[in-house]
């Protein structure tokens, strides 16, 4: 696929847009004012593998909160502010890398041009964004309903706001919750602008429907081109967020390093409790910066096989499995463990 060569665009010194890899984006569930649970939560982001992080602003206290907030962190932060522009000045002084608003609902043009000019002071770079839940009235109107053109055309207004004010370290997020609708929009927009693109399914679901419209949506997408940092929307522990954007990016080979996992979906030949196995391996490579396929097999039919096709796998029977490391069987060892092998020769991997 070839990336759309967009504007680079520097948040807290890392760079997207451009050639530069597609960034993985959360967004703190934590009440900002506590710094103590949101850096606890942001540590636990990066150790996951957020590359940048956002933190709602609905307070004066989570504007000055983030000062402190930034001494602790590593990655960029950056500011979600809503109606009130002074919480965006404020987050700015208070040192976040990057804010997100919508220009439309923080009032007239001199608050807009407080924000710009603020932004440009402290060289921070603002997103636009626009959701199809929030669309304006009168566009709404215009189109009959909320559609793609007008998710775009309400986007490209809010731009040409902070464009007016000479300004254009600018990064555009278009969502919808409805994937086809979210698709068209980000392909007619791609098509009229060069600023980088954050891209993502809003309110996409819990962790089951959050994570195939998010595949669906973000797939298509991406495989098109388009799309400099992403952020996978889910109801629940937004580390989950960091794994499945993780894992589309390396599906969609726009990604390498890290553990994939591959396991059988069990059958009445399965001896082994391979669904709890796999859940374990899931959760254990995460810790590992490893470019490697680790296959967890449950058959004495195809699990034999099926791990030799992976750098390192498991392949189970009655009771006992199989350890096999590039193709070769390892040893044979108990079912319970079959966890701890694994493990064993993934902290020996290389040597």
């Amino acid at each position: 696929m070839l990336r759309q060569n967009t504007k680079v665009v520097s948040i807290g010194g890392h760079c997207i847009g451009g050639k530069y890899p597609i960034a993985i984006q959360s967004m703190c569930n934590t009440k900002t004012e506590d710094v103590k649970a949101t850096v606890a939560q942001i540590l636990a982001l990066e150790k996951a593998g957020c590359e940048i992080i956002r933190v709602a602003v609905p307070t004066m206290e989570a504007a000055e909160a983030i000062k402190e907030i930034k001494k602790q962190i590593h990655i960029p932060l950056v500011g979600d502010i809503h109606f009130d522009y002074r919480l965006a000045i404020e987050a700015m002084k208070n040192g976040v890398d990057k804010i997100r608003i919508n220009p439309g609902n923080i009032g007239g043009e001199d608050r807009v041009k407080a924000v710009v000019d603020m932004a440009k002071a402290c060289h921070v770079p603002i997103r636009v964004g626009v959701n199809s839940g929030s669309l304006e009235k009168p566009i709404i109107e215009k189109y009959g309903h909320v559609t793609a053109e007008g998710i775009v055309e309400s986007a490209m207004d809010k731009v040409r706001m902070i464009e007016a004010f000479d300004y254009d370290e600018i990064v555009i997020s278009i969502k919808s919750s409805d994937v086809m609708m979210c698709i068209k929009a980000h392909e007619r927009i791609a098509a009229q602008t060069q600023y980088p693109l954050h891209v993502g399914i809003t309110e996409s679901g819990t962790l089951i429907s959050g994570n195939i419209k998010s595949s669906v949506g973000l797939g298509i997408i991406l495989y098109e081109g388009i799309g400099n940092t992403i952020r996978v929307s889910l109801t629940g522990d937004p580390v989950e967020e960091i794994k499945s954007a993780k894992l589309i990016l390396k599906t969609l080979g726009l990604r390498k390093g890290g553990i994939e996992v591959v396991s059988c979906p069990t059958c009445g030949r399965t001896q082994i409790d391979l669904i709890g196995l796999a859940n374990q391996v899931e959760n254990m490579v995460q810790g590992y910066d490893l470019d490697l396929k680790v296959a967890v097999m449950g058959c004495v039919v195809n699990g034999p096989g099926e791990a030799k096709e992976a750098d390192l796998g498991i392949a189970g029977g009655k009771g006992e499995g199989l350890l096999i490391k590039k193709g070769e069987i390892i040893k044979k060892v108990p079912e319970r463990e079959l966890l701890g092998v694994l493990k064993d020769a993934l902290d020996h991997w290389g040597e």
